[in-house]
This record gives C-alpha cells, structure tokens and sequence, in this order.
C-alpha cells in the first residue's frame, strides 16, 4: 500500500517551538507530537508535519523531529538544509530551550487545535505513563524494534480508521 506523506523540517521546527513552551522535555514533546499526529490524521486526513514514525524501545518517534532534536544537540549535521540550532537549543536534563518564539503563520488552526489537545491531554502525564500509553498502541506493536511504522497501520488504530484509510489510499 504505502500512503505517500512528505516531511516539513521547517514546519517541524515551528511545531517544536510551540510544544516546547509548554512541554520542554524532549521525551514529552516527541509523544506530544505523535499523539497530536493522530488526533490530527483521525480530524483532517493529514499528518501535523509529515513525519514518519520509528517505533523505538521507549515508543513511537516522529523521526525527522528528533532528527532536528539531535542537530540542535549538535550529535548530527544537519541533513535537511534547515538548522533547528538557530531556533532552539537542547539543554541540560534534555530540555527544549527555544530561542525565539514559533512562527504561528505556518501552523494551521487544526495544527495548533490538536497540539493544545494533545499538550492538555498529555503534558502533564508522567514518563512511565507517556510510555505506557504509547506503547498500548496497535501500530507500535506491529512494527519491529528501530523500524518504521506505517501510516495505515496508525490510521487502522483510529475510531475512523477504514474511512480513513479509504480516503488516504485515494488522495
């Protein structure tokens, strides 16, 4: 099958920005976006910022965004030609450290609708609990270890999933 999605790095940056006002630990902001991801596929047939996601020992990634995490970290080059560590820095304790506040003109309102959702609903949920939660679903336990999961088996994982995957197949 393979729903084709194409991933936004500058847009990443923006969401980043924005999660991090309010979810600054790089761990609570990566499950933030994947959770806001999946309210926003199940509303709007789309993908926040067209990330892929890894499932990895402690969850689902969005990949490119940690990608832009560990380029602002410094433990990579930036392979996008977009430089997060212009935006925001990573501190001690893993922190997201924004150098400036996010670009709301490239957000959408659903964007911004799901990511306060996602904020409110998981910001404050302990690691233990992200982990659990994350782990609880179906399309992180279909994937192996460091591989990706795929976009229909997210999709299949949401009350509307067959619809959803109908229109994403046909788009």
């Amino acid at each position: 099958m393979g729903i084709r999605h194409r991933f936004d790095p500058e847009k990443a940056i923006e969401v980043l920005l924005y999660i991090a006002r309010r979810c600054p630990n790089t761990y609570k902001a990566l499950k933030v976006l994947y959770f806001a991801d999946r309210g926003h596929l199940a509303r709007y047939g789309r993908l926040i910022c067209g990330d892929s996601y890894v499932a990895m020992r402690l969850g689902p990634v969005p990949s490119g965004a940690y990608d832009l995490i560990k380029d602002a970290r410094g433990d990579r080059y930036p392979v996008t030609g977009v430089k997060a560590s212009e935006a925001f820095a990573v501190g001690g304790n893993n922190q997201i450290v924004p150098k400036r506040e996010a670009r709301l003109d490239l957000l959408s309102e659903s964007d911004v609708e799901c990511l306060d959702a996602a904020i409110q609903e998981y910001g404050r949920l302990s690691f233990g609990e992200l982990k659990r939660r994350s782990h609880e679903e179906e399309a992180f336990k279909e994937a192996d270890v460091n591989d990706f999961m795929s976009l229909e088996a997210i999709a299949r994982g949401l009350p509307n999933g067959e619809l959803l995957l109908s229109y994403l197949q046909d788009g």
